[in-house]
């Protein structure tokens, strides 16, 4: 807010949605703006469709009186569509503005086909979905998706990605917009974001179970390995988006294990989902990879949780690091790992490394939205910035309001 006196339409949206002020009389008080002057704001949100007017309220004086009118955000005016992909799996998914999922895809969608090829067929994905929720494609506000691999947030573009061949600078925005107008039919382009999926995943965890922990990390343990971490309610980037990618920390354990970044020695080549699968090949069990390992887990295989908890040890290890330096308040374990086994080779390394000041008010737990967990953090990456105050403003100019 540029202060007293001079929020914008978009400052007033930005209050009732994160319920600071959901009444005309404390817009009012916050912002030290007359009553006109917040109606004709609220005015232009509510010709946009943007808020309703909800239930009464409690009395605000003490005199009574009528009871004050309660403001909402309504999420029933635009959808958000969500995406996240991993190296052989993708999930896709219509939202509405609060998160709710409305309809779900889940299927085979390999990376290693390069961007064009998987980009495009997420847009008739979309399509589909869209069909299942009851929604035109005109209703569509953005477009999230999750990768996995590090992302430059301020271009969309991926960046040196070790397990995304191909996709390294390509125009992931660009191609995904037309891959949804082209199968849709609707005309312009749809703002699309792109963010990491460990990202996205601690995001969506922080947002959904986590609000009022002020440092979240989560840990994704899959074919790769990779951190998110949220600080004050925001994604921590680092400069160019490569905060986080802990596989790629070299450990004595993995000197002679080559990695798919090409070196040597990382914490990934070890400790993931596909170099335990690799592992438990290597024993005549079949595995290729890390849903596999987890079907394995599931079923209680003795092999794989046994090295399960070994490559949690290990990913321990390299955690007490991490939680010195951060001292979060929640560390989620989340992936086709995130099981009793590998939680337990966590906790005994972290809790035997870490200073006991580090994990006195540490919480170490599995993930609660599950798979859903990267769906539900790209459609909030999108909401928040698309009703963010300076773009709501924008969109609403454009909009003629």
């Amino acid at each position: 807010m540029t202060g007293r006196g001079q929020a914008s339409a978009g400052d007033l949206l930005e209050l009732v949605r994160t319920g600071r002020a959901t009444t005309r009389g404390a817009l009012q008080q916050v912002t030290g703006m007359s009553r006109a002057t917040v109606g004709q704001r609220l005015e232009r949100l509510f010709r946009a469709g943007w808020l309703r007017e909800g239930a009464g309220g409690p009395v605000d004086s003490p005199l009574g009186g009528r009871p004050s009118i309660t403001l909402e955000f309504d999420d029933a005016h635009a959808v958000v569509l969500a995406a996240d992909l991993d190296t052989r799996h993708a999930r896709a998914a219509v939202l509405t503005l609060t998160g709710e999922l409305l309809a779900e895809h889940s299927g085979t969608l390999v990376v290693e086909d390069g961007p064009d090829t998987v980009l495009g067929e997420l847009g008739g994905w979309f399509a589909e979905l869209l069909v299942k929720a009851g929604h035109g494609p005109e209703e569509v506000c953005g477009i999230g998706l999750a990768v996995p691999g590090p992302v430059d947030s301020e271009t969309g573009l991926v960046v040196q990605p070790p397990i995304m061949p191909g996709w390294d600078g390509y125009d992931i925005r660009g191609r995904l917009a037309r891959a949804f107008a082209e199968r849709t039919g609707r005309p312009g382009a749809v703002p699309v974001l792109v963010d990491n999926d460990a990202n996205l995943m601690a995001y969506g965890e922080q947002r959904t179970g986590h609000r009022d922990c002020s440092a979240f990390v989560l840990v994704k343990v899959s074919t790769g390995i990779g951190a998110g971490v949220v600080v004050d309610g925001s994604i921590f980037r680092g400069v160019d988006g490569g905060a986080g990618d802990i596989g790629h920390i070299r450990i004595p354990e993995g000197a002679e294990s080559l990695c798919r970044c090409g070196s040597y020695g990382c914490l990934a080549a070890v400790a993931s989902g596909g170099a335990v699968a690799r592992r438990l090949a290597e024993a005549g069990v079949r595995a290729a990879s890390g849903s596999d390992v987890r079907d394995l887990l599931a079923s209680g295989h003795p092999e794989a949780a046994a090295l399960a908890r070994e490559a949690g040890r290990l990913v321990g290890d390299v955690l007490a690091t991490v939680v010195t330096l951060l001292n979060p308040g929640v560390l989620m374990i989340a992936g086709d790992l995130a099981g009793t086994p590998f939680l337990t080779g966590v906790r005994e390394l972290l809790y035997q490394r870490a200073l006991p000041r580090s994990t006195a008010r540490l919480d170490v737990v599995t993930s609660t939205l599950g798979e859903r967990a990267g769906l539900v953090g790209a459609g909030a990456l999108v909401v928040e910035h698309l009703y963010a105050p300076e773009r709501a403003e924008e969109r609403l100019l454009a909009l003629g309001v």
